[in-house]
């Protein structure tokens, strides 16, 4: 973990100790501070915004909840991704588990990839995703999109680190093999793909 990091979760962990206090204000600037990650986070397992809303809400309600029994075995986003996690597939669970497809989800919650890459290659990537599975798409967003290390993903997704590192080998080969078929003619994989 990085000094960013370390700091990020110090600020996090004193948030919930505010919020075991019955701080609402700690609870909001949590909120503040995750609702974008969640947004991109939820929109691997979902594309219906209400739903991501609603999974969001009930997440930090979740944590709102229980602040004080948080005990610090991991840092405090890996937490809350595990919460919203579970709470995503709950949701999924009740309306059928059945994703339904949202092309007009705003751009701002959908994953981001670098903000100087242009539409083109985010599109290209996303209709990659998409090919994935769920948990393929879940491991890959906490990993490359979040920046989670193995052990944490295994923590949020609650199963072991070889589950998870299978997940990212099989979605790494897949879209290895579906990406350029994607690409077509007007996206190259060596103008696009270090």
């Amino acid at each position: 973990m990085n000094e960013a990091d370390i700091d990020a979760d110090t600020n996090d962990r004193m948030l919930l100790q505010r919020m075991a206090a019955g701080d609402r204000v700690a609870l909001a600037t949590l909120y503040h501070s995750y609702h974008g990650r969640l947004c991109r986070f939820l929109s691997r397992l979902t594309r219906r915004a209400d739903v991501i809303e609603e999974v969001i809400n009930d997440c930090l309600w979740i944590a709102w909840q229980k602040a004080g029994d948080f005990r610090g075995d991991s840092r405090v986003s890996t937490w809350i991704m595990g919460i919203a996690y579970r709470c995503g597939l709950k949701a999924l669970r009740q309306r059928g588990d059945e994703p339904v497809e949202d092309d007009n989800i705003p751009e701002d919650r959908m994953p981001s990839i670098h903000p100087d890459e242009d539409r083109e290659l985010r599109d290209w990537l996303s209709k990659g995703l998409d090919r994935l599975t769920a948990d393929q798409r879940v491991v890959v967003e906490l990993v490359y999109g979040v920046g989670h290390t193995l052990e944490d993903v295994a923590t949020i997704m609650g199963c072991p680190v070889g589950t998870v590192k299978a997940r990212l080998f099989h979605a790494r080969v897949k879209l290895r093999n579906v990406l350029p078929a994607l690409a077509g003619d007007s996206i190259t994989l060596k103008e696009k793909v270090p």
